[in-house]
């Protein structure tokens, strides 16, 4: 699995788009991404994964509640590390800063 993406802050922005327009083809358009582009990365983390994270549902597309309940785990790590690396570049950087 060295140097492939399983889930990050692409893969995030992608399902999270998925949910608010009901559809990867509108999804992809919203992110100037092709169709394929999405499509590719959501199948490829769910075969890192091992799990699915986007269903279809009638003309369109949904997330499953694993997808769901990954992209609330994932939202709170990176809540997290955006707070710890603004301290610890405050406190490595201040001296040399002013």
């Amino acid at each position: 699995m060295e140097g492939n993406v399983v889930f990050g802050l692409g893969r995030y922005r992608i399902l999270k788009m998925i949910r608010r327009m009901g559809s990867m083809h509108a999804a992809a358009k919203e992110l100037q991404m092709s169709y394929r582009a999405v499509w590719m990365r959501i199948r490829s983390s769910e075969e890192r994964i091992g799990k699915q994270l986007v269903v279809r549902e009638g003309k369109g597309s949904g997330l499953t509640p694993f997808a769901e309940k990954l992209m609330k785990q994932f939202k709170r790590l990176h809540t997290i590390a955006e707070a710890e690396s603004d301290d610890v570049y405050e406190s490595l950087m201040s001296d040399h800063l002013t």
